[in-house]
């Protein structure tokens, strides 16, 4: 699957590139396209509370609205990625799309009555499924529609938009929510006719269908390992990480995937190109993919938590805080394509992982005194320094892969994202939740609350921050003091997992000072992820693969 890209022809005009003026169509095509699946990782979380109104959910299956849709979308996205080369990366949008609409309209039109919780949790997995076929297609089409020369330019447009939908959510499903929670899920709809329209009017280039086999095994192995991987990490904060159930799932989660790589490296036609990364560059952008997204994913659950229970914002201006990071995050963004274009990843990486560190630490240290007005700048220093490593390290994995892998490629970079995610937002999680127990059952005692009492409302509160609950649910017409302090004691937690996220840019940023090579990928020969004796016969392909 992965030949040497032939050196004869520059790496730099890849097959089937548009022409100028359809660049821009296909582009924006592929964000409306992903839009979808962007503003549902937020938005459903939101309208927890109104499903539950109406539908009488249980405490499990409200947490399995969530967590079924971002379990499926981790487990599936190197077979999602795979599937998209073989078949074709626009038949498989096409199909992503139509059904991610299909399942989203299923979803809105849940029964009240019985089998209602049953019936949601299944589409809700079914449009993760879809998405984990939709965003590797998608990525895969904005990479080959552009130069490797401008790909970083657009390549930051793309991540920086998409990215910014996520920040959409909460304030959009504060709005449809209060007409009915059906329309959070509605609303893909219109978006995925806009997406299917401009796809078919772009008509972005597509290779013929390929006559290979698809490593059923593999995918198997990766779906299980991946599956269980992220469920234990999931579902950490409410089995607890003393749980046999927790573990099992993470030690037979990571065997698997363990399993899954040995595999990989030995089938004629993998799921996923490991020897990919035996290139040095590709390994440390993924390795810095995994550590950004520690505090990228977990960054809008705890920043919104924050806003409700800390600063008593709604859930909408909750939202609105959001922007704050994602306009450092747009601006920067696109320097950071520019500098890629120009100098390679590493000029952008190295800085932007260290005015992340410094953004996140100065956040985090004015975070207990409760006033935003204080904080924005610190949040869009992060934003600004996640906005210059985001783009280009994709990007930059991207581009040393064969044309023929980019949905494989954009299934393991979306695979490190998801998985880094997840292990952030349990991890961090965990912290949190043990921080704001000890400290309000400290404060509520000292003020005078029975212990019982305070430990019910500390569990309450802290309940919020594993999306069992309302934060404030337990508060009653408790006095504006005890109120104040409780506050306080949330905004102290936070300020642990935020330097903990500062902790994961600063590691970063001395590996991707250390290890990350300078120079641009089309300046190298990209090795080969063929199995060693189908490289072996060819020196070329030997140097390379040693690189």
């Amino acid at each position: 699957m992965f030949g040497l890209i032939d050196q004869t022809e520059p790496r730099s005009q890849p097959k089937g590139v548009p022409e100028v003026s359809n660049k821009i169509l296909v582009l924006t095509a592929m964000i409306f396209a992903v839009a979808m699946m962007f503003i549902d990782q937020t938005i459903v979380s939101l309208a927890i509370p109104n499903l539950n109104h109406d539908l009488k959910l249980s405490p499990t299956a409200a947490q399995w609205i969530v967590n079924g849709y971002l379990l499926s979308l981790a487990a599936l996205f190197p077979l999602g990625g795979r599937v998209a080369d073989i078949v074709g990366h626009r038949t498989t949008l096409l199909g992503g799309v139509f059904c991610f609409a299909l399942f989203s309209a299923l979803c809105g039109a849940t029964p009240t009555g019985s089998g209602g919780e049953e019936w949601i949790i299944a589409f809700r997995v079914l449009q993760g499924a879809s998405a984990a076929f939709l965003f590797p297609a998608a990525l895969a089409i904005v990479v080959s529609s552009f130069d490797i020369d401008e790909r970083g330019k657009y390549l930051a447009a793309f991540f920086s938009i998409s990215g910014a939908l996520t920040s959409v959510g909460p304030i959009a499903g504060g709005y449809l929510t209060a007409w009915t929670w059906r329309a959070i899920f509605w609303v893909n709809v219109p978006v995925a006719l806009i997406a299917i329209v401009l796809t078919l009017i772009a008509k972005p280039h597509q290779d013929a269908h390929r006559a290979e086999s698809l490593d059923m095994t593999g995918a198997i192995l990766s779906i299980g390992g991946m599956g269980l991987a992220v469920l234990g990490l999931q579902q950490a904060s409410a089995w607890g990480w003393s749980s046999v159930a927790t573990w099992a799932c993470l030690v037979v989660g990571v065997i698997l995937i363990a399993i899954f790589v040995r595999w990989e490296l030995r089938v004629e036609q993998p799921l996923v190109p490991m020897r990919l990364f035996g290139n040095r560059a590709f390994a440390v952008d993924n390795a810095v993919l995994f550590l950004l997204s520690i505090c990228f994913v977990p960054l809008f659950f705890f920043a919104s938590l924050y806003a409700q229970i800390a600063l008593g914002y709604s859930s909408s201006n909750a939202g609105l805080m959001l922007l704050v990071f994602f306009g450092g995050f747009a601006l920067a963004s696109q320097w950071g394509g520019r500098i890629l274009d120009t100098r390679g990843a590493r000029p952008t990486v190295v800085l932007g992982c260290a005015v992340a560190a410094v953004g996140f630490y100065l956040w985090a240290v004015k975070l207990p005194a409760l006033s935003f007005g204080n904080q924005w700048p610190y949040l869009a220093i992060a934003g600004a320094g996640m906005g210059l490593v985001l783009g280009p390290v994709s990007t930059d994995a991207l581009n040393r892969a064969a044309s023929t892998a980019y949905g494989a490629v954009s299934g393991v970079t979306q695979t490190v994202r998801n998985f880094g995610g997840s292990l952030g937002l349990a991890v961090l999680g965990s912290i949190l939740v043990t921080n704001v127990v000890s400290k309000v059952e400290d404060t509520l005692t000292g003020h005078g609350v029975p212990q019982g009492v305070a430990s019910r409302i500390a569990h309450a509160v802290s309940g919020a921050s594993t999306g069992g609950g309302s934060g404030s649910s337990g508060f009653g017409r408790a006095p504006h003091s005890i109120v104040h302090d409780v506050q306080h004691d949330f905004g102290t937690a936070t300020k642990t997992v935020v330097i903990g996220m500062a902790a994961a840019m600063a590691v970063a940023f001395v590996l991707s000072l250390v290890a990350m090579p300078g120079g641009r990928p089309d300046e190298e020969v990209v090795a080969d992820a063929q199995p060693p004796e189908t490289t072996s016969s060819s020196p070329t392909g030997a140097a390379a693969a040693g690189r």
